[in-house]
């Protein structure tokens, strides 16, 4: 079975949590894609639900889709936040941020009563860091905060960090909000919360990519069909 399909499965099942008059946060990425084109079907279908995208892209699709989108200006507390993510642990600490959207993402996943995290089975890890580290950075003054985030990594256990400014055609890659993405090579995280911890103290990070007890439900497709792993279960 392909990653895809698996995507397309998870997506599917986390439809299943979605009711009727529910305010969702949308999330952005290859596997949040289905379930917004999934959702979009629902909604043609008469559910009544109201969005809030996680960034430009997203807006687009669901605009595309036809769902009834709003902000959190005018929907501070959502209902139920569905994302991907890049790397998925046991307790459902994530790292996210591979589509550059982590900040966003991170902000609507706080306002939602609960997360479900959607992805293939290859995302599910015993340790986290094999995916590099996004971290969203203020371009003033990159060469200073670049030495802060490698010694707070250095401090939390994460040694000899690789920090490499993502690119896109050439040029620096710009979030949703004009800031730049720092991805952080570190192989392990052996203290997530420690890490995050060190990382939001460094002036000139603005986001990074660790989501440590926010999602509530992991939906993973596998080769098996579909897995539901709620936090606190054994992983």
């Amino acid at each position: 079975m392909d990653a895809e399909k698996q995507k397309r499965d998870a997506a599917a099942r986390a439809i299943e949590f979605v009711r009727p008059g529910m305010k969702l946060g949308l999330g952005t990425g290859s596997t949040a894609r289905y379930f917004i084109e999934l959702l979009g079907q629902r909604v043609r279908e008469g559910c009544t639900v109201v969005g809030v995208p996680t960034s430009a892209a997203t807006r687009a699709q669901a605009e595309q889709a036809g769902i009834p989108l709003t902000t959190l200006d005018e929907t501070p507390q959502l209902d139920l936040t569905v994302d991907g993510a890049d790397e998925i642990g046991p307790d459902l600490t994530l790292i996210k941020g591979g589509g550059g959207a982590l900040l966003r993402e991170k902000i609507v996943a706080a306002a939602a009563s609960r997360m479900i995290v959607i992805a293939d089975e290859s995302k599910w890890v015993k340790t986290l860091g094999r995916f590099p580290l996004p971290v969203e950075v203020l371009p003033f003054g990159l060469a200073a905060t670049r030495l802060k985030v490698e010694a707070a990594a250095t401090a939390a256990g994460a040694a000899g960090p690789t920090l490499l400014r993502r690119q896109a055609d050439g040029s620096p890659f710009l979030t949703d909000n004009g800031n730049w993405i720092l991805d952080a090579s570190l192989e392990c995280i052996p203290d997530p919360q420690k890490l995050a911890e060190r990382l939001s103290a460094v002036p000139g990070v603005l986001g990074h990519g660790l989501f440590i007890g926010l999602a509530h439900i992991a939906v993973l497709g596998t080769r098996d069909g579909v897995r539901v792993i709620e936090r606190g279960e054994a992983g």
